[in-house]
């Protein structure tokens, strides 16, 4: 069985405002998607974060959201192609200069909240997300949510592409993840989230809230930093994929 990328949104704090414990988290993942200052982070956390992922050794990923710091970006509303096309680039482009003053550089992009729902099933957004991350740096690696639109695009514009899988996330029998203020939405139990990941991984289907079996491929696992017991969570999913080969 091939090895799995384990992923978590990080940097997402800013000012006097504090969210995630990324420091007890960061020892446990591979990769980390560091927020770009539009619905979390700042300068100084993005320098900040960048730091704790070259001292742990982890993939330096940017997190671009819409331009949303009350709602956290988790609020959708009307983005033409043009306007995230230039949101990606100008995030995009700020934690890259962050990460080369470090002497580092970016590995990924994943877009967050909103913006990676809508790109999901919205062939212009994924174009115009697609199209600015080629401009940027071609050598990136979109993580997208797996077998969506976003992630079918980008492979055919010649973007290399991460599936992204969630352990933290129930899924819809469209393979979208259940709207967060749905019941059953968020999976708090890591015993349940291990199951789920490893049905995918093993029978290549993840089973919807419906009961229904949909097919699923995994290339990347990601959790979030802004769950109650994030980093307890992470160490309990990190042992499970070392017991299993997988990390």
């Amino acid at each position: 069985m091939k090895k799995l990328d384990f992923n978590c949104d990080m940097g997402e704090s800013y000012g006097g405002w504090t969210m995630g414990n990324d420091e007890a988290v960061m020892p446990h993942i591979t990769s980390v998607n560091i927020a770009c200052g539009f619905h979390g982070g700042d300068a100084h956390i993005m320098r900040r974060t960048v730091a704790n992922a070259i001292k742990h050794h982890v993939h330096i990923g940017a997190h671009p959201g819409l331009n949303d710091l009350p709602g956290f970006g988790r609020r959708p509303f009307p983005v033409s192609p043009d306007q995230a096309y230039d949101m990606v680039v100008v995030q995009l482009g700020a934690l890259a200069a962050v990460a080369k003053t470090q002497g580092a550089r970016l590995h990924h992009v994943k877009t967050h909240g909103a913006l990676y729902n809508m790109a999901a099933h919205n062939d212009a957004l994924s174009q115009a997300i697609a199209q600015a991350v080629l401009d940027v740096d071609d050598t990136l690696v979109l993580y997208a949510l797996a077998n969506s639109r976003q992630a079918h695009i980008a492979q055919a514009m010649g973007l290399q592409v991460a599936h992204e899988v969630f352990a933290d996330r129930s899924y819809q029998d469209d393979g979208t993840l259940t709207p967060r203020g749905a019941p059953g939405a968020l999976i708090s139990d890591p015993q349940q989230a291990i199951q789920q990941l490893i049905c995918m991984l093993e029978k290549g289907h993840v089973i919807a809230l419906s009961g229904k079996p949909v097919p699923i491929q995994a290339d990347t696992l990601c959790i979030h930093g802004d769950q109650p017991g994030a980093a307890a969570f992470a160490q309990q999913i990190n042992e499970a994929l070392k017991r299993q080969g997988l990390l």
